[in-house]
């Protein structure tokens, strides 16, 4: 056993297909290498075991209702390495947004996960990860599809069916992706009512947009091999205009896609549940997103990252 386990990962998006997906439709998930999450865990003689986290600081006993999945995890893991009596304090360092639709559940899972295995010297395999990464998941969102575990340690992106295991894609796309939280937290919850009433009231309108995000992700497929930027970012724009009639954006969302799309954007949309959280743009250049992110900024986004997605020029 070492002195200390490092684990690490990193953030998701969802580029297209969020509640589609639900009905049987693809979609396809980005991994963000360049927002990252990780855990550290260090051995100590006194303490038993701590946490050291910007929601909570403390004992683990005593870890908030909120982080039930993180503590349930551990606890699971302590029992596997026998680490019971080891003394320790763990440190988690973050870059996601708690409950924004970028994977900050299962980063945190894979990279706890990551770090013990590190502390013991214990070979992991992608397969027993996820597994292990899913004990919190299970917690948290009661019952995941594995999507976010599965990006959030993934460094391809994956092409999702319900009940299937994500197969990685290929990527050459030359472009920028600006993603802007607008400080809403998602209502996924609410979104998914929303969409299910209206197949429900709406029944042919509603299925009619569900089947074309499923074909706009079949197209986006292609385009992010084929370095397709621009058919890319018309294709984000269309899944955004089914997204909205199927009742998931709000006007946050629609504030900053309507300024991203006004100031150089190839497309906008939302991702992940809706009803608040976060969206992105693509723009051809890494200097085009960086004078995006602070007009996106002045329109009231909270935060704001940037994620290379294929070799740019800086020209505008």
């Amino acid at each position: 056993m070492k002195e200390q386990g490092i684990g690490h990962s990193h953030a998701k998006i969802i580029l297209m297909g969020e509640h589609s997906v639900v009905y049987g439709e693809p979609a396809i998930a980005l991994p963000l290498p360049d927002v990252t999450l990780t855990a550290i865990i260090k051995l100590t003689n006194k303490g038993g075991h701590q946490i050291k986290s910007r929601y909570f600081e403390g004992p683990l006993n005593q870890i908030p209702e909120k982080m039930a999945g993180v503590q349930r995890l551990i606890s699971s893991l302590m029992r596997r390495f026998n680490g019971e009596s080891d003394q320790w304090i763990m440190t988690i360092k973050s870059q996601l947004p708690a409950e924004r639709g970028m994977g900050s559940s299962a980063a945190t899972a894979v990279a706890i996960v990551r770090a013990f295995f590190d502390l013991y010297e214990e070979r992991l395999e992608r397969k027993q990860l996820l597994q292990l990464a899913d004990i919190e998941e299970e917690v948290t969102h009661r019952s995941p599809s594995g999507l976010d575990a599965a990006t959030v340690s993934s460094t391809s992106p994956l092409y999702f069916v319900k009940g299937q295991a994500g197969v990685p894609l290929k990527m050459n796309l030359q472009a920028t992706m600006v993603i802007a939280d607008t400080g809403i937290k998602g209502a996924t919850k609410e979104a998914i009512i929303a969409v299910k009433h209206e197949l429900d009231t709406n029944h042919s309108t509603a299925l009619s947009h569900i089947n074309h995000l499923g074909k706009l992700v079949n197209l986006a497929k292609d385009y992010l091999s084929n370095n397709e930027a621009m058919s890319l970012g018309i294709a984000l724009n269309s899944a955004q205009n089914d997204l909205a009639a199927l009742n998931v954006s709000d006007e946050h969302l629609d504030r900053l896609i309507a300024a991203a799309n006004h100031n150089g954007a190839l497309g906008a949309k939302l991702t992940g549940g809706g009803r608040g959280g976060c969206m992105f743009a693509i723009t051809r250049t890494a200097l085009g997103a960086r004078k995006l992110a602070g007009i996106l900024k002045d329109n009231g986004a909270k935060q704001v990252w940037l994620q290379l997605l294929g070799d740019t020029e800086e020209t505008n």
